[in-house]
């Protein structure tokens, strides 16, 4: 179910964006993603929120919350990394990788990029995602941290060669 918003709903950091603000975003975006948590993800979204990811258009914090159910439901063991890649005033774009395995075991890296535009409350009002992805072996897998937020210490896309 839609959260509701409020008109004090915010989420910093607030557009404009400078660099730290921008890449503080990134961050608190993969930390939320890497929670695997669909409701909580949802709520960083405005309420009528737009999206493009691969074939799928969702729309709105239920369809977000009901699309990242699937998308967990399928990707197992999933880590994300995300990087700044440009921002400029309440726009970021983000490269990223994330890997995950199916139910037979057999692990993939997803490769993306991600265009975001962000209300002035600081929710992100469109998230437009293309993605690719690959299979790889279990031991060609370079994210092995323990399930949840990425250690501060472990390497970013640019440390690993991603």
């Amino acid at each position: 179910m839609d959260a509701v918003a409020t008109e004090t709903e915010t989420r910093p950091p607030l557009p404009p964006f400078t660099e730290e603000g921008a890449a503080l975003k990134v961050r608190l975006a993969e930390d939320g993603w890497n929670s695997r948590n669909p409701a909580r993800v949802a709520l960083a979204y405005t309420p009528d929120s737009i999206w493009r990811n691969r074939h799928e258009f969702p729309r709105g914090r239920a369809e977000i919350e009901a699309f990242l159910t699937r998308k967990w439901q399928r990707e197992h063991d999933y880590r994300l990394i995300k990087g700044l890649w440009a921002f400029r005033g309440n726009r970021i774009a983000v490269r990223f990788a994330y890997e995950w395995h199916d139910a037979g075991g057999q692990w993939f890296r997803s490769y993306g990029n991600e265009n975001w535009e962000f209300a002035a409350n600081g929710l992100m009002r469109r998230r437009l995602a293309s993605i690719n992805d690959l299979a790889i072996s279990e031991g060609e897998r370079r994210m092995h941290w323990t399930l949840g937020r990425r250690p501060d210490d472990y390497p970013g896309l640019e440390e690993l060669g991603l």
